[in-house]
């Protein structure tokens, strides 16, 4: 009696723990997987930004609190250590879960290698098709394919100038080159430094250039530069590095020393007038308590009314990842009118989606949403955008020796000769 008692209690113990292994493996999710952590990389590390993705993170938490989120944030160089660690990862087949990458030519760079899924079937499920600007989602297309989705939009054709100086000389913001150089003679001549640049990274100054070619060509030249439709000779380019040559006659000597933020440090002190930034200079100013249109002031970069530089921070699904729909719905959310709220205002950004609420924002960024719906979109070339990396690595050096030497004819020949990274 006692061995079959002990026969029908193997049998038990057999049924039961196939029972268990079924239920651990029903709806395609095992005990790991529940438990486990979505990996959210960024260079997100510091000051609005890193709040702004803690605020992004506990919406999702809040929605979704059996799922946990690993900010897998790398800190320094203005991002660069950030992507050398996810190239590594990527061409190792470690991918994140998802990862912050600018839209455009720095996202195309991972869809054209084939580490990318599309994503339309998200768009569609939560109605985003008219919720972005079309020429935002066609800078993180292929092929009708769509590979990210837009958390927010930076504006890089800013000036920003100190309202006391302006106002104690009696000077008006200026809106075209004419009336820059004008502002900046008489703003010399009482021992004001016109125009703050911080280029020990490089990327500030080839932002300034490259204000000046969207000033000079217009939106669809400007684009056109980047696909090999506008020559790098042509009057226009030449004219506009005569204009960055003569505007490096008005900065601060101690440039090449100063990071982005000091160059903004010296407007708001008083030191300098005007400084060409994109609009994470308006969250500095904001950090250091300053009010806009009190403390400082902006206008669109010269002759650029009218036209809006895109710097915007994007999200995919990598392919590889083994926990694609619990990416998607964080993904869901970061493309929500709630998450993208929760981020912009402490990050010093402004909503990528055009039907978000205009009441958690600032002044200036209220300004720059009703902008954003109407003016042109273009990309920025020193943020990844507007041409692949081995292009912008190759502006960037000719960039450094004509901010020393400005020597035009050299300038362009580099941009002329660089160009050929243009059709890889």
């Amino acid at each position: 009696m006692k061995k079959k008692w002990g026969i029908f209690a193997a049998i038990l113990l057999t049924f039961s723990m196939i029972l268990s292994a079924c239920s651990s493996t029903s709806g395609g999710s095992s005990d790991k997987d529940k438990s486990g952590k979505l990996e959210i990389f960024s260079w997100w590390t510091a000051g609005g930004e890193a709040d702004g993705l803690k605020a992004l993170i506990k919406v999702f938490e809040k929605k979704q609190p059996d799922l946990k989120v690993n900010n897998a944030a790398v800190a320094g160089g203005a991002g660069t250590n950030a992507k050398a660690v996810l190239a590594t990862r990527m061409q190792g087949g470690d991918p994140p879960s998802t990862f912050q990458v600018h839209g455009g030519a720095e996202l195309m760079a991972w869809v054209n290698s084939d580490k990318m899924q599309p994503l339309n079937d998200l768009y569609k499920k939560n109605g985003w098709d008219d919720k972005f600007p079309k020429e935002l989602i066609n800078m993180v297309s292929k092929d009708s394919k769509i590979y990210a989705i837009p958390v927010d939009i930076h504006r890089g054709n800013v000036l920003f100038y100190n309202k006391k100086i302006f106002e104690d000389n009696h000077l008006e913001a200026p809106k075209t080159f004419d009336d820059f150089f004008k502002v900046a003679d008489k703003l010399k001549a009482k021992g004001i430094t016109p125009l703050a640049l911080g280029d020990k990274e490089i990327w500030p100054a080839t932002m300034l250039f490259e204000n000046i070619l969207l000033g000079k060509l217009g939106p669809d030249k400007y684009k056109a530069l980047w696909t090999g439709g506008e020559p790098f000779d042509s009057p226009e380019v030449k004219e506009s590095a005569e204009i960055f040559k003569k505007m490096l006659g008005y900065i601060n000597d101690d440039h090449s020393s100063r990071a982005w933020q000091d160059a903004s440090q010296l407007v708001a002190d008083g030191k300098a007038a005007m400084n060409v930034m994109g609009d994470w200079a308006a969250g500095y100013y904001t950090s250091l308590n300053l009010k806009p249109n009190k403390d400082y002031g902006w206008i669109e970069t010269p002759e650029s009314d009218g036209d809006f530089m895109v710097i915007t921070d994007t999200f995919g699904l990598p392919k590889g990842v083994k926990n694609e729909g619990d990416v998607k719905k964080f993904l869901t959310v970061l493309g929500s009118v709630e998450g993208q709220d929760a981020f912009n205002p402490l990050k010093g950004s402004i909503p990528a989606r055009t039907d978000a609420d205009p009441s958690k924002y600032d002044d200036y960024s209220k300004d720059a949403m009703k902008d954003f719906k109407s003016d042109a979109l273009t990309p920025s070339l020193a943020h990844g955008s507007a041409a692949p990396e081995s292009y912008l690595t190759k502006v960037n050096q000719a960039v450094n020796i004509f901010v020393t030497q400005k020597n035009v004819d050299q300038f362009i020949q580099s941009l002329k000769d660089a160009s050929s990274e243009l059709k890889k």
